[in-house]
């Protein structure tokens, strides 16, 4: 995209109201005469903390495709699967990539290599999940300023792009700089080897996305996984402040204020309460809410709550836990994702391998959530999730990642991988007759880039598949 001139001054008000909402306990302007450090710091305080909430914002968008989460309104289009504009997610994720372009020019001026760095593992992410949801999208002529209406670059040549971004990347972050980065970056407050991991385990994401396609290596994958994350003290998170709260809890707070949202898929409820499956996930109550009556009751995909009433008779997210407390992180990439990842990389090849990864994962889901270790090791004792390494399958592996991305956007990507096939999941009622009976595939062009590049959109249906969905 290109953005005129003023879209710099927008943000860099916003780039300051943010600093200035945190001062308490950031300080990124400890010299604002510097040219330098100033504005790069400033560039980096925003672009941490925007790209925490552009995952929530995909987040938001899918959560209802891979039912986590179900309208209380019935043929509600974010659960019938029509077709819905996301300008603002469109613009969100395009203005963060502007400010990242802008780190990484003012990086590799200065030799600050640690800044560059971080920035190209930051554009290989918002670039890499703006091609996940829409396919092609304008890059190469997005930032130069010299037309307004960008071409659109190729989803399978924009992958290879977001590679060689975090290969770049985490090159340029084991090397010398100039200027270091600390608090002003929101993820790791300047802990370059966290950064190094999360560019790996970024790394391992997108190349498991390929699986389908000729150019996959599952030894790539397991490459970059052993070089990614060791533990879940290492997860890139966004923690909120009072200031500004965490959008799930709002979700949860404006539901129980009666502005309904947030209220929970059938399916899931049904995947941790014993019905799908033969256990009860003890993550479940720390996870959702429940009825005024003590129980986990979910709404239907695409019927809405009938008869229900506003509260109290299904289960919502509730303002507190650990995905909806003000202050609670924004997850942008997890140990236990990574440890999914393992074990599906290496199911073909290394069952034990895979099997310790995917009991490694349930875990750290677990701990991450609070699960007491008694509860934890009833449910991974329990025969249908202790299947052993000879038996481990996908199901098994998808299930489980499913529930511990719960709210994540990732989840999407899987499902396309997986197509849908979760168990017990089923279309929506309602479903948009456009898909003939079929799940959605990629989100729609939103309307401001119709409008405005529409020479250049592609001309696709929500059935037509991203590059690496085969």
């Amino acid at each position: 995209m290109k953005f005129k001139n003023k879209l710099y001054t927008i943000l860099g008000a916003g780039i300051l109201l943010t600093a200035s909402a945190c001062e308490s306990f950031l300080d990124v302007n400890e010299n604002p005469n510097n040219p330098e450090d100033a504005p790069i710091s400033g560039l980096m305080t925003n672009s941490t903390y925007e790209t925490a909430l552009n995952v929530q914002r995909i987040g938001s968008a899918t959560s209802n495709y891979v039912q986590y989460l179900a309208s209380p309104n019935p043929a509600t289009s974010s659960d019938t699967m029509d077709p819905v504009n996301f300008s603002g997610t469109w613009f969100s994720l395009y203005n963060v990539m502007t400010d990242v372009n802008e780190i990484i020019r003012k990086a590799e001026e200065s030799g600050a290599n640690h800044y560059l760095g971080a920035g190209q593992i930051l554009m290989a992410l918002n670039l890499g999940m703006t091609v996940d949801i829409f396919g092609d999208v304008p890059f190469s002529e997005s930032f130069n300023f010299e037309t307004v209406t960008p071409a659109y670059d190729s989803d399978e040549q924009l992958y290879q792009q977001v590679l060689s971004l975090l290969d770049q990347g985490i090159a340029n972050l084991q090397g010398e700089t100039a200027i270091s980065i600390g608090a002003d970056d929101f993820i790791f407050g300047g802990d370059i080897d966290k950064w190094i991991r999360f560019g790996n385990s970024l790394k391992a994401r997108f190349l498991l996305h390929t699986k389908e396609t000729s150019t996959y290596n599952a030894n790539e994958v397991l490459a970059a996984v052993s070089a990614g994350f060791q533990s879940n003290d290492d997860d890139a998170a966004v923690t909120f402040f009072e200031q500004r709260f965490n959008p799930w809890a709002q979700v949860a707070i404006n539901n129980s204020n009666l502005l309904l949202g947030g209220w929970i898929s059938e399916q899931f409820v049904q995947a941790l309460d014993g019905t799908s499956y033969p256990t009860v996930d003890p993550r479940l109550p720390l996870m959702i809410g429940t009825t005024d009556e003590g129980e986990f009751i979910g709404t239907v995909n695409g019927a809405g709550r009938g008869d229900a009433p506003e509260q109290g008779a299904r289960s919502t997210l509730i303002p507190g836990q650990f995905y909806t407390s003000t202050t609670s992180p924004l997850l942008i990439a997890t140990y236990a994702e990574l440890k999914f990842i393992e074990a599906e990389a290496a199911l073909a090849s290394d069952p034990a391998r895979a099997y310790s990864a995917y009991l490694a994962g349930i875990e750290a889901h677990m701990d991450m959530l609070g699960v007491s270790e008694e509860d934890k090791v009833a449910y991974l004792a329990d025969e249908s999730v202790s299947v052993g390494a000879g038996s481990l399958t996908m199901d098994e592996i998808m299930k489980e990642k499913w529930v511990a991305m719960f709210l994540h956007p990732e989840t999407w990507n899987d499902a396309r991988r997986f197509d849908y096939a979760y168990k017990d999941m089923t279309l929506p009622e309602n479903l948009n007759p456009e898909l003939n009976g079929n799940y959605i595939r990629r989100l729609a062009y939103p309307d401001s880039e119709v409008s405005r590049n529409g020479n250049n959109v592609p001309n696709v249906t929500l059935l037509d598949r991203i590059w690496w969905d085969q």
